[in-house]
């Protein structure tokens, strides 16, 4: 079960104006489920877009990123489930190209103009003939609104799932220049989660006018204070990606520059939706049964917090203590001490359990009881506080716990 998640109702999903969706049962991977996905957007919309840093990126992320660069002006984006398209070489590229130029052709647009993603088992052919026979059936859905409602951008959610128990989707309403605008965004993912970006799939709407130059630096802000800060197993995918899209139709001043008062305000309203996708990865991810925030602060720049901070997340050690609610804390002070931070002073540390102060100096507070910890322990939602006493640099990762289901789910994923 997914920890303080539920599952988003399609009344709370705002339309966003510029942006229809169709959904379908392509039979890719298995039957009955929903597994293609066609995003159709108005002439005029601006897309930005960030990648798995992993060098071996699926097909579809190379495709994504040439098509990007070509600046024709994104019109669709196509996504499948079941299938990652990754580690399946020159017939993986052709295949994810001839998605977008059947795509294109059928919408009377550029090649370039279509971004394909996929995502689920790695190193097995797209089974192209299945995708391309659900595409008509797709567009035929997003053909019936003049924009995507609440529910369909649900039923998105639903299609871009793998291992998720639940959905994910999130909107916001907020000011900007004198008018109301809106963003909605849904993503996937659950495990194979590590910064850089994760097994993930996000696709993020707003109808904000945005200069298209600024798209790019939009998404990578906005990855940087939510999806590259959450960490499952410590696994970076082949097929992470992350896209912003504007639409331009909410009638505000066209923003062209991220640091103006505009830019800061529209930053504002989107990084608590990129957050709450992020966040909804962790609470759903395999197995997780604890929603751990791990804040480290007193570092000389944010990058040392960063390493701390990770070093605390990605520990299998630390993970499986917090399933058991084992204040084995100890465990905390050493994957402090081998993030790699140079001449880190050990006897500067203080260390923090929700309200429970359990290290000071380095070493464990005089008044600290074990019975505090675990207490804080068996809650759902932890934060762990860790003090380097070296500056003023504060970072906040977001994790979650290790149990036995993570073990059980990964072993069977491709039964």
């Amino acid at each position: 079960m997914p920890v303080q998640l539920d599952t988003p109702v399609a009344d709370a999903l705002l339309a966003i104006p510029g942006v229809r969706i169709g959904v379908t049962e392509a039979g890719i991977r298995k039957a009955n489920r929903k597994d293609l996905t066609v995003f159709l957007l108005d002439e005029g919309s601006a897309v930005g877009a960030v990648f798995t840093q992993n060098r071996y990126a699926a097909a579809p992320v190379q495709v994504c990123r040439e098509h990007l660069a070509a600046g024709a002006g994104v019109r669709a984006m196509v996504i499948n489930t079941g299938n990652a398209n990754a580690g399946t070489g020159e017939p993986g590229l052709g295949v994810a190209r001839q998605t977008c130029t059947a795509l294109a052709r059928a919408l009377g647009l550029d090649h370039e103009q279509i971004l394909p993603f996929s995502t689920g088992v790695i190193m097995e052919p797209l089974p192209l003939d299945r995708l391309l026979a659900g595409l008509p059936r797709a567009l035929e859905q997003a053909a019936q609104a003049l924009v995507a409602s609440g529910a369909q951008w649900l039923a998105a959610a639903q299609g871009i799932m793998t291992t998720d128990t639940v959905p994910k989707a999130v909107s916001r309403q907020f000011e900007l220049g004198g008018r109301t605008a809106s963003a909605t965004g849904i993503a996937k993912g659950a495990g194979m989660i590590r910064p850089n970006m994760a097994t993930m799939l996000g696709f993020l709407a707003t109808d904000a006018a945005v200069a298209p130059d600024l798209m790019g630096t939009l998404a990578r802000r906005l990855a940087d204070l939510s999806f590259n800060r959450v960490t499952v197993d410590g696994d970076t995918s082949t097929n992470d990606s992350f896209v912003v899209v504007a639409t331009g139709q909410a009638g505000n001043a066209l923003i062209t520059n991220l640091d103006s008062p505009d830019g800061q305000a529209l930053l504002a309203a989107l990084t608590p939706v990129a957050q709450a996708l992020a966040h909804a990865i962790v609470r759903d991810g395999e197995g997780a049964t604890k929603f751990m925030t791990i804040r480290v602060e007193g570092g000389r720049d944010g990058a040392e917090c960063l390493q701390a901070a990770y070093a605390v997340a990605h520990s299998p050690l630390v993970k499986t203590a917090f399933f058991a609610s084992d204040p084995n804390l100890g465990r905390i002070l050493a994957a402090v001490g081998y993030a790699g931070i140079a001449d880190l002073d050990a006897t500067r540390i203080e260390l923090h359990l929700g309200d429970v102060h359990v290290v000071t100096a380095g070493g464990r507070h005089p008044e600290y009881k074990e019975e505090d910890g675990q207490r804080v322990m068996k809650d759902s939602e932890i934060t762990v506080r860790i003090g380097l006493g070296r500056g003023d640099a504060v970072e906040t990762v977001w994790t979650c716990d290790f149990s036995h289901d993570y073990v059980t789910i990964n072993a069977d994923y491709r039964s």
